[in-house]
């Protein structure tokens, strides 16, 4: 050992060898991989663990995780697929290089629980991009998908209608209300610049009440209550958005019926009229869902299915980003969400709680 604390053996060798760039083990390639598919953690944390570099940790975790990627069973048995369009990189440059359609495998096991994972991720929002993924996967999933949930998006349908004929399409519950929500409020601000003449300031009676207008009935508490009873004949002397907030109650109430058939009543009851509402705004909303009609009655024939699962995924999508602070390499952000929503961290089940006795 010299007096600089480096071995003469290492000085013998030359830079050459002393540079040479180091690989990981099988052992810790496949426990750094499984390291980010069921914790929340990032590469540069593996990395100083294992006391790699980060080009050293990555180039070894994108090779095994490409491998188990292309595994064919990954996308078998499939019964029901979700799609979403999703943000991965936000900024001003142009919106097909920044927008990713996801697929999301919501089928429920045996016991009837569903744990939803992703399936794939392309770049691109147009529903062509939807039609190609489904076209290039072949049989292996179209001749098992019964069911497909989707937003209001046109592009997603016609995918749907095109290259899964045999599956039922279904709008998602969430959307619906969604869209009756924001006409909602579309109403209020109409009214308030027509009463007042700008917009809403802090103590305008319409800008009290504006989260409260978006509450459901059976949430609403007595306070909130009283202020709508205080606010609305102040700030709305028409009523339009008294009955407006009644009319996104009814949509509401479509969702939360006592039964599938009470729910299926109440929707058709509502696209049957909806659009000969006199106020524009859903009076445009009840053409909207009109065209939707079959997608939304489709909710009640297949025992309520949504896109709850896809938007849970796209929460843990967004967390790995967060984490990473951000990807600029595509292939690199689509190999990181596959690994951290594929379905393979443990379903966390609630325990059944048992009284205490008295």
């Amino acid at each position: 050992m010299s007096r600089t604390g480096v071995c003469s053996s290492d000085l013998d060798r030359g830079p050459a060898l002393r540079h040479a760039p180091r690989q990981l083990t099988a052992r810790a390639t496949s426990w750094a991989v499984d390291a980010l598919r069921h914790d929340d953690t990032t590469v540069s944390a593996i990395a100083r663990h294992l006391g790699v570099a980060w080009d050293t940790c990555w180039s070894a975790i994108k090779a095994d995780a490409q491998t188990r990627i292309a595994e064919p069973d990954r996308l078998k048995g499939i019964k029901t697929i979700g799609v979403n369009e999703y943000i991965w990189r936000p900024s001003k440059i142009t919106s097909t290089d920044k927008a990713v359609t996801v697929m999301v495998d919501r089928t429920r096991d045996e016991h009837g629980c569903l744990q939803a994972r992703l399936l794939d991720a392309v770049q691109g929002r147009p529903g062509k991009v939807y039609a190609d993924w489904l076209t290039e996967h072949g049989v292996d999933v179209k001749v098992t998908v019964e069911h497909a949930a989707l937003d209001p998006f046109r592009g997603y349908a016609n995918a749907i209608r095109d290259e899964l004929p045999d599956a039922v399409a279904v709008l998602d519950a969430f959307h619906v209300v969604k869209l009756a929500g924001q006409a909602l409020d579309e109403v209020r601000r109409r009214v308030q610049q027509q009463t007042l003449h700008r917009r809403g300031h802090k103590d305008d009676p319409l800008y009290e009440v504006r989260r409260t207008l978006l509450t459901g009935d059976e949430h609403l508490t007595d306070r909130q209550r009283e202020r709508l009873d205080t606010y609305l004949p102040i700030g709305d002397p028409n009523g339009e958005v008294e009955v407006t907030w009644s009319v996104y109650q009814q949509v509401r109430s479509i969702y939360h019926a006592e039964s599938r058939s009470t729910g299926r009543k109440l929707a058709e009851k509502l696209l049957d009229t909806l659009h000969t509402c006199p106020i524009p705004e859903f009076k445009r909303l009840g053409k909207t869902l009109r065209r939707w009609r079959e997608e939304i009655l489709a909710y009640f024939a297949t025992g309520g299915v949504s896109n709850g699962g896809t938007e849970a995924i796209n929460g843990v999508i967004e967390k790995t980003r967060r984490l990473a602070h951000g990807f600029r390499n595509f292939t690199n952000y689509r190999i990181r969400i596959l690994l951290a929503a594929d379905g393979s961290r443990p379903y966390r089940r609630r325990p059944p709680i048992t009284p205490e006795p008295c």
